[in-house]
């Protein structure tokens, strides 16, 4: 696929703007001033494959897909072109009127999972400097916010994978609990292929027959919203047949007897009628985890985005850690992000609780440490804020102005008709954005800004490997990069410095900030990024002399003791052979835990830290350095089917179409392979309705209506219907689902809500 730019003079290697697999490819300019992607075969992820999407993914930058001028909204409504210097200063004159009126949590900020790591950190930044608001929260919270909480919880930290995707072929099981690589990350697939050619299982957890789920050698199909009575049906059946890991859980764990009581509870029989899984499943299940040496459980959207999806969550572990399958070699519990900088967007500022380096916002020792790298008063930091839907939902009330960054609320949002009704309430609304999404329709600014090929930057895939993006087209005339857009702005409002546009200095800066913190980043620059094919974090700048820049110095010796302590780096000996992400070898996962070695000790330079491609191996991120058992109980979903919406909703994504749509929409290819939405039912649901194949449907629940035609299928429950969410307007999945959130995650539920459905006469 080639797109319109100014062509630079050779191939550059760099990655997928899409999931957060962040697929290697290369870019090769051609004539005529387009670009072409190609496979990147020394990149080890994708190993050169590419999905559709990343194949096409230069279409979205010509300029009949994207933008390429400021837009403003005119007297009369309509949104017309307009100079940057007049969409920047009606930006910022907005911005200081309402927070003189109404004070600085009236303005809002919404970030995205797509964004840089350097995009992502300076515009939490900007909202707390120079807006002063707490208001900042972004679209990742509706990603993988439960396993993060579940994840700390239980570990003391949350990193997606805590070792690389090449272990999944190695190991014995792997459990995937609502997941559907085959269509959400299809480079993926190979190792799940590679897992079974090897001798291992596979078990799917899935009320569809997905792809996926065919290539199972087991899969479970649960009533949705039941994940949580699933994991402790089966870590009941554990403990009854004897497999519990009682060396490891006294040596390696606390909190095992309450969360032993709670799963007992949940008996197979009891377990059977809430989910629908036969008890022979359920033991069949527990015997192909248990049987091998070593084995995983992988959990994505479907067991997450639920009301209670922190606690479903934190049953799977609690599963991982009763049979010692944590911590261990080949073994583990771990998320398959979704958004293409999922992890480190969440890591660096964006989101409503946290400070850069994964750093609590509410921590008085996190708040000095930033602020002194921000050169502000701690004391002058705002607190937390609302989480995402909370935010949207308070749009036009108690926050007047909103600030949009690479996210599309008006599809994505649960709710989603609400949503749209909040931001049609704004005082005002700017988008920055790379296309004409739903929301940046309902804007009064819109700002044309840069992605992934033309602009260089950091992301971090599911694996917690930091990766550069590099520049391989210059922008058209009239586009800038979202770090432009800060810098204006933040200018315009007082702020001289602290803005810069190179993404460069802004990584060196974040650097400083997340020194010593959870996701430390400190001994990561852009030239090992580059020479070594990324870098895991956690991975601490060298102490006690070495010469590099003064962004490496920050990291004192209190915190490489606290890296020491914490355990979060690679002990000795248990990680031979893997390398650390550059293909460096065997020594170079070896006892990394002080970030240093003898020469630290010795105040001579030492060898720069070689990043953690696995986490835990001889001790969690907790005081004690002991992973926390959690007790959990089922609880029904917010809304359960009754006589007037008798049918489960589930949602999720098809292959050819990504996220809202905003991008991938706008390119043909992937618009021929799935052109709109459609209604998944089982054949008994559609002879109920006397429904036939693209019939159309309507899927009606408490908060709205979608109509989108029938797709018959007998791989999906007979109690459930599915639809895509890529798409606005009268099929948009979105305006049907439940904003209900989980109480510590904050996520909403948008795999479950209560519908009916109906054919539509014309």
């Amino acid at each position: 696929m080639q797109s319109t730019g100014t062509r630079n003079p050779a191939t550059t290697p760099t990655h997928c703007p899409y999931c957060a697999l962040q697929c290697g490819m290369n870019l090769t300019p051609v004539e005529g001033g387009t670009v072409e992607v190609s496979e990147r075969a020394d990149f080890p992820v994708n190993r050169g494959a590419l999905c559709g999407k990343g194949r096409a993914a230069a279409a979205v930058l010509a300029p009949g897909a994207r933008l390429t001028s400021p837009l403003v909204r005119s007297g009369d409504g309509a949104l017309v072109p307009a100079g940057w210097e007049e969409a920047l200063d009606r930006i910022a004159g907005n911005l200081e009127r309402t927070r003189a009126r109404y004070g600085a949590d009236a303005l809002g900020v919404f970030g995205g999972g797509g964004l840089t790591n350097e995009k992502a950190y300076a515009l939490g930044k900007f909202a707390r400097v120079v807006l002063g608001t707490s208001q900042i929260d972004y679209n990742g919270r509706f990603c993988m916010s439960s396993a993060a909480a579940a994840g700390t919880r239980a570990f003391g930290l949350d990193r997606g994978l805590p070792f690389p995707l090449e272990d999944i072929p190695r190991t014995g099981c792997v459990i995937l609990v609502g997941s559907n690589p085959a269509e959400t990350m299809p480079p993926s697939l190979r190792y799940f292929t590679e897992l079974r050619e090897n001798g291992g299982t596979l078990i799917v957890v899935d009320p569809r027959r997905t792809k996926t789920a065919e290539q199972a050698d087991l899969h479970l199909a649960p009533r949705p919203g039941t994940d949580l009575a699933l994991a402790l049906g089966m870590l009941h059946l554990v403990v009854a047949e004897g497999r519990v890991d009682a060396a490891y859980v006294e040596e390696r764990t606390s909190g095992w007897e309450e969360a032993r009581a709670a799963a007992m509870a949940h008996w197979p029989e009891y377990v059977e009628r809430i989910t629908g899984v036969s008890v022979p499943e359920l033991r069949e299940a527990v015997r192909l985890f248990c049987a091998p040496e070593a084995a995983m459980v992988l959990t994505a959207r479907g067991p997450e985005q639920q009301a209670k999806g922190t606690d479903t969550v934190g049953a799977w572990i609690n599963l991982c850690l009763a049979t010692g399958r944590a911590g261990r070699p080949l073994s583990g519990y771990g998320c398959l992000t979704g958004q293409g900088n999922g992890q480190g967007g969440r890591e660096h500022g964006q989101k409503a609780d946290q400070l850069p380096g994964y750093r609590k916002l509410t921590d008085p020792a996190a708040r000095r440490h930033v602020a002194e790298v921000w050169g502000v008063d701690p004391d002058a930091l705002p607190g937390p804020g609302r989480s995402a839907y909370e935010l949207l939902d308070a749009l036009g009330t108690d926050v007047r102005l909103l600030l949009v960054m690479g996210s599309n609320p008006v599809v994505s949002a649960p709710r989603a008709a609400h949503v749209e009704e909040r931001l049609r309430s704004l005082d005002f609304l700017a988008v920055c954005d790379v296309v004409l999404s739903e929301t940046a329709e309902l804007a009064d600014v819109v700002l044309p800004v840069t992605q992934w090929a033309e602009e260089t930057g950091t992301t971090t895939s599911l694996e917690g490997r930091v990766l550069l993006r590099r520049r391989a087209l210059t922008p058209p005339d009239g586009v800038r990069s979202d770090l432009d857009v800060l810098h204006g702005l933040a200018g315009r409002l007082g702020v001289e410095k602290g803005f810069p546009t190179d993404p460069e200095e802004v990584f060196e800066e974040l650097r400083r900030a997340s020194a010593g913190g959870p996701a430390d980043y400190s001994g990561i620059d852009y030239r090992r990024l580059t020479e070594e094919n990324g870098v895991f974090w956690p991975c601490p700048a060298p102490t006690g002399g070495d010469d590099r820049d003064a962004a490496d110095a920050d990291t004192d010796g209190a915190d490489t003791g606290r890296e020491a302590r914490t355990g979060r780096d690679t002990p000795t000996g248990n990680d031979t052979g893997t390398g650390n992400g550059g293909g460096t070898g065997a020594g170079a996962d070896t006892d990394t835990r002080s970030g240093g070695g003898a020469g630290a000790e010795a105040g001579l330079p030492t060898a720069p830290h070689p990043g953690t491609p696995r986490l835990f191996l001889d001790r969690f991120a907790t005081d004690d350095g002991r992973a926390r058992f959690v007790p959990v109980a089922h609880r029904p979903s917010a809304e359960e089917p009754d006589d007037e919406y008798p049918v489960l909703l589930t949602t999720g994504r098809v292959v050819a179409q990504y996220q809202s749509g905003a991008q991938t929409r706008r390119v043909p290819e992937l618009n021929a392979a799935a052109p709109g939405p459609f209604v998944e039912l089982h054949p008994r649901l559609a002879a109920r309705l006397g429904a036939a194949e693209g019939d159309p449907l309507a899927v009606v629940s408490r908060r709205g209506r979608a109509v989108a035609p029938a797709r018959i299928t007998t791989g999906i429950r007979p109690d459930t219907v599915f639809m895509p969410f890529h798409w606005p307007g009268e099929g948009r999945a979105n305006t049907l689902t439940n904003p209900a959130l989980d109480p510590t995650s904050r996520m909403p539920e948008f795999k479950v809500c209560a519908v009916r459905v109906e054919t539509v006469t014309s």
